[in-house]
């Protein structure tokens, strides 16, 4: 992440992580106050694919994206007076060639969800995770709308 300010929202992308057992590893590292540390990293990574979280200007996806051939998900994050539209036009208008799959503002959680579904696709064990945590969320859906149901027979 480009600053500690934004480990508010990109926790939410190791709590996911942590929940499917899979490694990682967690930096601040800036694209401008930075940069030769940012690359550095990207250059001594040995891992399967980035998550960057950055606001403002959010550079930091794009840098990442290219200095490597492995997948980068970017999440724009809301840090400023355009409230992360600034961020999410910068992350997702990367020029053609460089590419860089960008989440929703904020969403670091669906990034760690992408990483997994990424990493899934070598990983028969990732993969019936995820069907189960997909499951899961069927079944969560189900139970709201008969409460939902029920509370309307109420009315």
């Amino acid at each position: 992440m480009g600053s500690d300010s934004d480990w508010k929202v990109m926790q939410k992308a190791v709590a996911v992580l942590k929940e499917f057992g899979v490694d990682f590893e967690v930096h601040v590292s800036s694209a401008h106050r930075t940069p030769e540390k940012t690359v550095a990293l990207v250059e001594n990574f040995d891992g399967s694919c980035f998550i960057a979280g950055a606001g403002a200007a959010a550079h930091l996806a794009g840098v990442i994206a290219g200095h490597t051939t492995k997948p980068v998900i970017a999440v724009p994050l809301d840090s400023g007076a355009l409230h992360g539209l600034d961020a999410l036009y910068a992350t997702v208008q990367m020029p053609s060639g460089v590419p860089v799959a960008t989440m929703a503002i904020d969403g670091a959680k669906n990034a760690g969800l992408f990483a997994v579904q990424i990493l899934a696709l070598n990983d028969e064990k990732l993969a019936s995770a995820l069907k189960a945590y997909k499951l899961k969320m069927k079944d969560e859906v189900e139970v709201k709308d008969n409460k939902i149901q029920d509370l309307a027979k109420e009315v």
